[in-house]
């Protein structure tokens, strides 16, 4: 995974439209996906219910989680600090075309990296539609 450091800045703003495409290509297979992924996992206990829930996401999730890696778009930055009161991230009808693209990369660096502590926040994310909107918030914003 390559992170992005103090001149994530820089570095975000520098990213031609070719780069982005991969990122922005995924805008119509999201629109056009039903179901971002299932919860399974974990001991099922006599009520049917399972112990360590997670969600296991769909193809379209793990792609997403691929594209920011590669492109890089994700931020070292001390997230869950930022993330704890950040109206940004808890507010799932937040305006992203009220930011610029890095704050909209520090969003994704989040969910993705939340992800990897609490599974099924990407998950999440994507059924309520925030990837979304902020993958059209960067589109419009190039």
């Amino acid at each position: 995974m390559d992170v992005l450091g103090e001149n994530y800045v820089e570095v975000i703003n520098s990213y031609t439209k070719k780069q982005w495409k991969p990122l922005l290509d995924l805008i119509p297979i999201i629109e056009n996906t039903e179901k971002f992924g299932e919860v399974g996992g974990g001991e099922k206990r006599e009520d049917g219910s399972f112990t360590f829930p997670y969600s296991i996401p769909s193809q379209v999730v793990c792609q997403f989680r691929d594209v920011v890696n590669e492109i890089p778009i994700i931020i070292g930055f001390d997230w869950g600090s930022w993330a704890k009161f950040n109206p940004i991230v808890h507010n799932d009808d937040f305006d992203f075309d009220t930011i610029d693209i890095p704050a909209k990369c520090m969003a994704i660096s989040t969910f993705v990296r939340a992800d990897r502590f609490c599974d099924g926040v990407l998950v999440d994310k994507f059924e309520k539609g925030v990837i979304l909107s902020i993958l059209k918030s960067i589109e419009n914003q190039m």
